[in-house]
């Protein structure tokens, strides 16, 4: 799995991105943000484990029968990974994928009453870390593109309180990557 995740930043070493190297408040910009998300990575695996030890949902490959009937969206982030790979375009995907995931932890709320706070905490952060995103490609000159979500986009109903336990564990599974991958396009261009 980590050999498939990595594989598209091979294609990255080559990406024109001179210009935005040694702009100081952009590098400010990515570390700052860099440690946001590793924050954010960081309360999203809290409530993986809430999960995994309330409802003993602790393994994606045991329930992979039951994603395929909630329908639960993935942010897509190919921009963020292509050989093609733009600052703006992976940028507006990260932003779009945030907004996602912020109303899809609704579902998490609902789940987890007892956990609000951090629940709520989460969506500001994911809210705020968006907002960081759009202001930065606003300052850099950037344009904004929005993309189409792929999938259903908003919830499925959950037909029952498992499948509610389900979903909200591949909600939690999906957010999860969907950081780690915006993490890593954050510090390739840091490194740059």
């Amino acid at each position: 799995l980590s050999t498939l995740l990595w594989a598209p930043w091979w294609a990255l070493d080559g990406a024109p991105l001179g210009e935005l190297s040694g702009d100081q408040d952009f590098q400010l910009f990515l570390h700052k943000n860099l440690e946001f998300t590793r924050k954010i990575k960081g309360d999203v695996a809290a409530l993986q484990r809430v999960v995994c030890d309330t409802f003993q949902l602790c393994k994606e490959e045991e329930l992979l029968l039951v994603r395929q009937d909630l329908g639960i969206p993935q942010a897509p982030l190919e921009q963020c990974h292509q050989h093609t790979f733009q600052v703006e375009s992976c940028f507006s995907q990260i932003r779009d994928g945030l907004h996602t995931y912020h109303g899809s932890l609704a579902a998490i709320l609902e789940l987890l009453p007892g956990h609000t706070g951090l629940v709520e905490t989460l969506q500001l952060d994911a809210a705020n870390l968006s907002s960081n995103i759009q202001q930065q490609m606003e300052d850099l000159g950037l344009a904004t593109v929005t993309y189409p979500t792929e999938g259903p986009g908003p919830l499925p109903a959950f037909s029952s309180h498992f499948h509610h336990q389900v979903g909200g564990f591949f909600i939690l599974a999906n957010f999860q990557r969907f950081l780690e991958t915006a993490y890593r396009a954050l510090r390739h261009l840091a490194c740059l």
